[in-house]
């Protein structure tokens, strides 16, 4: 079924360098007279393509660059936005944000900026993917309907890429950078009669990686498995979760893995009588769920949002829960390290294909 999309021919933004990154936030940090000032700037591409019915329906690219000012006095602390670089408005961003500074009561849970920090390589940014273009996104649409309208089946999914940076810096010489790029795609396939429906979806940095074609013909596979469902009773059943199910599920656990909510009882780690569950066994020995910026399928950035390094880490080994996240007032008030949210995580799975698990005799982790 051919794809009507129009395709528009104009200069896109470049994403800015680590030297030219630099350059502006440097010149930001030279226009404060705070105690402290921490400087974020950001920028990239983000397009989609939406199709329903088999058609088309909606497709676009937008581009964004935006620069935050944060200045603190003591324990005071105020933050601009602004979209516009030249050296005027780059000031009155500065002294914007210094003005709000002085308006703002203390922080009772103030802590300094950091200084320099030491970060890893992470492969984040893939070019395949900053170059997508219009017609890159309507052969992905094109051949996602093409599965469908060939098998009698109906089409409806989304496709979203982006390509960016993101670099920080403060008057205590930190300073980081780092390019990213990503791509989603899903899809919902249904019967002609409605009675049947599947679904799949891929996420990857690198575009060359997707394959919206396979993917979709899982999703048919589903729909017509899925005609002739039939209800089950009430009870227990050994089920086997698809990643996408899984994830779905562990990145609520993954959210909430924050130390201070456990130590305060509002956590799933909360101890009963205050304390937390770090340390003990609360799933099978099977399951191990860790994050790394350099993990070459799943890469995060390099630093956290308030520019801690990221760094490797176990947060379930065999059961155990090793770690938990911690802001740096936590941390510092509780003597331990701290530890930023991960970007990403990974649980490891074993070396059984889908087929051999559901052939033989699935032992389920609990």
């Amino acid at each position: 079924m051919p794809v009507a999309y129009s395709l528009l021919t104009k200069k896109t933004m470049k994403i800015l360098s680590k030297e030219e990154a630099k350059k502006i936030i440097d010149k930001v940090i030279g226009f404060s007279k705070a105690d402290e000032i921490s400087v974020t700037l950001s920028g990239g591409r983000r397009g989609n393509i939406r199709y329903a019915r088999n058609t088309v329906s909606t497709a676009g690219e937008s581009e964004n660059l935006s620069l935050a000012v944060t200045s603190g006095f003591g324990k005071k602390s105020g933050t601009a936005t602004i979209n516009e670089l030249d050296d005027a408005s780059l000031e009155k961003a500065v002294r914007r944000a210094e003005e709000i500074a002085k308006l703002a009561p203390e922080n009772p849970e103030y802590v300094p900026n950091l200084g320099p920090q030491v970060y890893v390589d992470s492969q984040t940014f893939a070019q395949a993917t900053a170059n997508i273009t219009p017609e890159l996104r309507a052969k992905v649409a094109a051949d996602s309907i093409g599965v469908c309208a060939k098998n009698g089946l109906t089409a409806a999914g989304y496709l979203e890429d982006s390509s960016g940076f993101t670099a920080m810096g403060n008057n205590k010489g930190l300073f980081a950078y780092n390019k990213e790029s990503q791509v989603d795609f899903s899809v919902t396939v249904r019967t002609d009669d409605g009675l049947g429906s599947g679904y799949a979806l891929q996420d990857f940095n690198d575009v060359s990686l997707l394959k919206a074609k396979s993917a979709t013909e899982v999703a048919a596979q589903k729909a017509r498995a899925s005609v002739k469902a039939q209800a089950l009773e009430p009870g227990k059943y050994t089920v086997i979760l698809e990643p996408a199910a899984g994830v779905d599920l562990l990145q609520n656990m993954m959210r909430s893995m924050d130390a201070r909510n456990a130590d305060e009882g509002r956590s799933f780690l909360s101890k009963k009588g205050g304390g937390t569950r770090l340390g003990e066994k609360l799933f099978d020995e099977r399951v191990n769920i860790y994050s790394d910026p350099q993990n070459p399928q799943i890469p995060g950035s390099p630093f956290s949002g308030d520019g801690r390094p990221q760094e490797k880490v176990y947060w379930v080994e065999k059961g155990v829960v090793k770690n938990m996240t911690y802001s740096r007032y936590w941390a510092e008030k509780k003597g331990v390290k701290s530890i930023p949210p991960p970007a990403g995580f990974i649980m490891e799975g074993g070396d059984k294909s889908l087929t051999e698990m559901i052939k033989g005799k699935v032992i389920p982790i609990v």
